[in-house]
């Protein structure tokens, strides 16, 4: 008899098999715990120093398990780097593209390592399905076997010569000279009897040190926690952006060079900086005082603030006004005729580019060489005048103007007339007559300065780096 015969009722046969499929599928999920058929939310971790991560390694956040490791493979290459896929549940999202993943070892009873996954920043762009983390989200603990594996035979006789010249160097006695620069207080010690001695001051640094980190707690709730969060935030800037961070710690290596360099600046600095914090605290109790008034005066700016956008509506009517302003048939016409102005005004300008160079020359010359060589006063024996020889100039020039008027239609001219007396006088040829000819009562001392050549004429050297001219050291010519 058919089972439709039988009243729609299964068959022994039947039940069984429907019982054990549903018994199969009950143990699949339970041991595979995925649903057959969908796919689950997947991503992946580039770890640098390939961890001992298999497949099935839990993925945890905050401490409870979210997926398993499904798949571990090579990066390739010389690189020991492996990349690690990982299956999800839905627990574990959303993850943000600041993730960080870290292999962390499990409890003694556990074994092994985990994943701990932290999600990153909420506000931050959420990852999608088969996205990869880098290296820079990615970290996990050296093995023991890793550090065994670079001790090698050199490494250890290196590490061996590390701590010997250690310990030489704590326990070695200074050599001859070698400490006579350092205080007095230290000669003849070695280094580890100096540390010794330090701990004599030991007791106020840590007690400085107290009070720092008594500031560092901050003054009100979480203050600490608060620097912790954002410090980790800097550092993970950091670690996303290599090459950022690592101008930065090349540029903090020159620094650290410089101040090196200036150690005895900055000794003296850090010396004189308790005196500058004493000078300093008015100054900063006074700008602390002054913030309510400054609060306040914010408080008042609040309402001119509110009223700006109508300011800037009002200013519209201007702004088309002045906009009429600049258009072709006003201005920008006055601007089209004043550019041959000023064409002609950049040529002007552009040769005071040439001559005021020149200008300045001049002005160098004359302060530097002209000026000193007229300041000299002249010593002349019994007709010295103990005057600048700038100023004995124009009073010889008064003289003569004085020696030279006449009455008669020849012009001016200046009589000079020899007296008699046993000494004979000539002059050189005077224009065509040849020489003239006189007695004079005494023996001419001679002339200053004697006639000589012509000083040669350099036009490439600068005038004004030529030394002034010492008028008292100028040659007397000959007498009679």
């Amino acid at each position: 008899m058919t089972r439709a015969g039988r009243g729609g009722r299964f068959t022994p046969v039947q039940v069984g098999l429907i019982a054990l499929v549903v018994l199969v599928i009950c143990v699949f999920v339970a041991f595979t715990k995925d649903v057959p058929f969908t796919s689950a939310f997947q991503v992946s971790a580039v770890f640098k120093n390939a961890p001992p991560i298999a497949k099935g390694t839990a993925v945890r956040i905050a401490g409870v398990d979210v997926g398993k490791v499904s798949d571990v493979e090579a990066v390739g290459g010389d690189s020991p780097a492996v990349k690690v896929t990982m299956k999800l549940e839905d627990d574990a999202l959303p993850l943000h593209e600041d993730t960080v993943i870290k292999a962390r070892p499990r409890i003694f009873f556990e074994g092994n390592l985990f994943l701990d996954v932290r999600p990153g920043t909420p506000g931050t762009e959420v990852v999608d399905n088969g996205h990869t983390f880098p290296v820079s989200q990615t970290s996990a603990p050296v093995q023991i076997d890793q550090v065994l594996g670079t001790l090698n035979t050199d490494t250890r006789k290196d590490l061996q010569k590390l701590l010997i010249g250690y310990g030489e160097a704590l326990n070695g006695a200074p050599e001859e000279g070698e400490d006579d620069d350092q205080d007095s207080l230290t000669v003849d010690e070695t280094a580890g009897e100096s540390l010794n001695d330090s701990l004599e001051y030991s007791a106020d640094a840590l007690r400085g040190g107290a009070v720092v980190n008594d500031a560092i707690l901050g003054t009100e709730l979480h203050d600490l926690s608060k620097l912790v969060g954002s410090q980790q935030k800097v550092m993970a800037a950091l670690s996303n952006n290599e090459g950022s961070l690592k101008g930065l710690i090349t540029n903090f290596n020159i620094t650290m060079g410089a101040l090196a360099a200036e150690q005895d600046n900055l000794r003296e600095t850090v010396r004189l900086l308790p005196e500058v914090l004493d000078a300093a605290q008015p100054a900063l109790d006074n700008l602390n005082a002054a913030f309510p008034s400054t609060r306040a005066w914010a408080l008042e700016m609040v309402p001119g603030v509110r009223e700006t956008p109508a300011t800037i509506d009002a200013a519209f009517p201007w702004i088309r006004q002045t906009s009429a302003l600049l258009t072709k048939a006003e201005l920008r016409g006055l601007v089209d005729e004043l550019s041959p102005a000023v064409d002609d005004l950049a040529r002007f300008i552009n040769g005071q580019l040439e001559l005021l160079p020149a200008i300045d020359l001049f002005n160098r010359c004359m302060y530097e060489v002209v000026l000193p060589t007229g300041e000299q006063v002249i010593e002349d024996g019994n007709l010295s005048t103990g005057i600048e020889n700038y100023k004995e100039f124009w009073q010889d020039m008064v003289g003569l103007a004085g020696e030279s008027q006449n009455f008669d239609g020849n012009g001016s001219y200046t009589r000079f007339m020899a007296g008699g007396g046993g000494f004979p006088v000539a002059t050189g040829n005077v224009g065509r007559g040849g020489p003239m000819y006189a007695n004079a009562t005494a023996a001419p001392l001679g002339t200053r300065p004697a006639r000589s050549p012509k000083a040669p004429y350099k036009p490439k050297f600068a005038c004004h780096r030529n030394d002034p001219p010492d008028l008292n050291a100028a040659r007397i010519g000959g007498g009679p």
